[in-house]
């Protein structure tokens, strides 16, 4: 036990941080409700997670000399689990009433992450990915906050402890500086950490821990440091209001789901970190008059459950009734996560919070209930997914595109609705299709031993998924198909991303070298967008460097892009269509500066007079709301077989 403080803080009840909890709160599900943005709420969240328990860490080793595990782990689990489970509980009843089945299986692996507090590491490797960003999000995909700060305690109680044994070991008899050294190195280090991952692969980093350790480091500097600051009270005034200001202007301002966590996250935090200094100084016009407020400091003890509840009836509504609520709907969603969570905070969270021992029946009873109900949410996908494989699909009874201006349709499917979304081109079963990286993964198809041809399908994922219809017919026609595909990425010298850039770069390396190999290009033409009006000047280009190695290509125009999920608008209404005409009226989708670029237009196969529909010919077209189902995609092969062929033909 230290004779002296360990570390010399005030832990004092700051009533201005439950007022600024709430906010941060309310601004995210505003936003979440009202815009479809995302606030720069969160951000705070984490600055004051930093912030709180640093100080509740500090007070402990002051006051024992040590960290005990048990009772730091203890309390943090009495704290955090029991709304935790109580909303995966009632999540995992109500998805199987309320959610689409293609739905279901998704919802019930982000229901076992944000269990285990992986959430975010689920959606970093699963809901980032570019296939999946049209899908409507499960209902617990906001435990991606609570997962990376239920990590972080797990860091930060590692941090303590290495700090506590080295004070011992060496005999520091205070503690501040070599915390604050430790502290300041984790901010810099993740700091720069974070600006470099945003700016190469924004999604992963936006869920990366790692690229967030450095805001929970910056509350634990301000709890070093903050009582060392000394301002006049008119620079804490201007401070604590500016910050305020500039916190609900965040999501206005930025486009905070594609810029931070990089340095662009400062702002809210700084923000945040107005009010704490503002805070810390009182004064009769101070916003801390404001955030402490008796309203504010009851809405902020509530405000863990206020986050948790919001998402969870906005996505069931949005499921339910309407994808765009409207300011009636936003409020009553809102004020009914308010209800909600002070039920639970009175009901569950505070007598297990204040009971002497760990866990309780009240708690065990609910976690046992929701495994079993994860269990049985995990069967019935497992269960599902053994139904259909395409490739027992009899043609005739699900032709697909072959039934082009037919109505041979019916009730029945090639592929069952809860796991059509996993009805992807082999490439992403073999993991040749790139997500992170910018390296090549060439992977071979059809007939890779007595080829005659071979057909290079590059690109992105509008081009990767035309490899079943490829593959329907390469091995009979002793075709081979080199595949390199990168998520996100195009074919083309003008990419979005840092990666897939670099990823091009790549290619066409791997193109030179091997142009005396590859018989013809296969690869999309165009971007089909509304707001497209010529071909992007990047394909040409890249297109003209194909040709200059004197390799032919086989452009097919782009599949239309929809704004919406036709699998989960189909389970609503069999009889569901989306009119593209807006989509493909664009004539100039195909350039005339090139020599050996063959366009070709399939479009007409997945939307027969501008109409789409989410099956055709007893198949689902689409697995979301623009990538083709490896089922439809090999219906299509007989229908391109007699133009790639031609191509072919022509060629060296």
């Amino acid at each position: 036990m230290y004779q002296n403080q360990f570390i010399s803080i005030e832990k004092n009840f700051r009533p201005e941080i439950e007022g600024l909890r709430i906010v941060a709160a309310l601004l995210v599900a505003i936003y979440h409700i009202w815009f479809g943005r995302v606030s720069g709420g969160v951000d705070v969240f984490f600055v004051i997670s930093g912030f709180l328990i640093t100080t509740s860490i500090i007070s402990k080793v002051n006051k024992n000399g040590y960290l005990s595990p048990s009772i730091y782990f203890g309390n943090l689990l009495k704290r955090l689990l029991p709304g935790v489970l109580t909303v995966l509980f009632f999540v995992s009843i109500f998805s199987f009433f309320i959610l689409p089945r293609n739905i279901l299986m998704k919802t019930s692996k982000e229901i076992f992450a944000s269990l285990f507090y992986f959430e975010n590491i689920q959606l970093a490797f699963s809901n980032t990915n570019y296939l999946d960003s049209e899908q409507m999000k499960t209902p617990v995909e906001h435990f991606w906050a609570m997962s990376i700060q239920g990590q972080f305690y797990i860091v930060w109680f590692l941090i303590f402890t290495l700090i506590v044994y080295l004070c011992h070991k060496i005999e520091i008899k205070n503690g501040f500086k070599l915390t604050n050294t430790i502290l300041l190195l984790l901010f810099i280090i993740s700091f720069t950490f974070s600006i470099y991952q945003t700016h190469v692969n924004q999604p992963f980093a936006y869920f990366n821990p790692l690229a967030r350790v450095w805001q929970f480091a910056l509350g634990g500097l301000l709890c070093l440091n903050l009582n060392k600051l000394k301002i006049s009270s008119l620079l804490s005034n201007v401070l604590g209001w500016l910050g305020l200001i500039g916190l609900i202007l965040t999501g206005a301002l930025f486009d905070v789901s594609k810029m931070f966590p990089g340095y662009i996250s400062l702002w809210p935090m700084l923000c945040a970190t107005f009010i704490l200094i503002s805070g810390n100084h009182p004064s009769k016009f101070g916003v801390e008059k404001l955030l402490a407020s008796k309203l504010l400091v009851f809405l902020g003890s509530i405000s863990f459950g206020i986050y948790l509840w919001h998402w969870v009836i906005l996505s069931f509504y949005k499921y339910k009734i309407s994808d765009t609520p409207s300011f009636f709907s936003g409020i009553i969603i809102i004020l009914f996560s308010i209800i909600l969570s002070w039920l639970m905070t009175q009901f569950i969270e505070k007598p297990i919070r204040h009971s002497k021992i760990f866990p309780t029946k009240k708690l065990l009873y609910p976690f046992i209930a929701n495994i079993l109900l994860i269990v049985g949410l995990l069967s019935v996908y497992f269960i599902s997914s053994l139904s259909t494989s395409h490739d027992d699909i009899p043609n005739n009874k699900f032709p697909g595109a072959l039934a082009y201006n037919t109505s041979q349709n019916s009730n029945a499917t090639a592929q069952s609705i809860t796991n059509v979304k996993d009805d992807k081109s082999q490439a992403y079963t073999d993991g040749v299709m790139i997500y992170q990286g910018s390296q090549v993964k060439p992977k071979s198809y059809g007939d890779t031993q007595n080829y005659k041809k071979t057909i290079l399908l590059v690109g992105g994922s509008h081009s990767s998924h035309w490899l079943g219809a490829l593959q329907s017919f390469a091995s009979d026609e002793h075709i081979r198909i080199i595949h390199l595909g990168k998520a996100n990425a195009r074919f083309s010298t003008d990419n979005e991303d840092a990666l897939s850039t670099a990823w091009m770069k790549n290619v066409n390396q791997y193109i030179k070298k091997n142009s005396s190999t590859i018989d013809m290009v296969f690869t999309t033409a165009n971007v089909s967008d509304v707001n497209s009006k010529e071909v992007p000047k990047g394909f040409i280009e890249e297109f003209k460097f194909v040709e200059s190695l004197d390799i032919p290509i086989f452009a097919v125009r782009d599949t239309p892009r929809l704004k919406v999920n036709p699998i989960e608008e189909y389970e609503k209404n069999k009889t569901w269509t989306y009119d593209v005409s807006q989509i493909l009226n664009d004539s100039s989708w195909k350039s005339d500066q090139l020599q050996k670029t063959a366009y070709y237009d399939y479009t007409k196969y997945f939307a027969p007079n501008h109409e789409f529909k989410a099956v055709r010919g007893n198949i689902f077209v689409y697995f979301d709301s623009q990538h083709i189902t490896d089922s439809y995609s090999r219906s299509l092969g007989p229908i391109i077989k007699d133009d790639v062929i031609k191509e072919l033909n022509k060629t060296k």
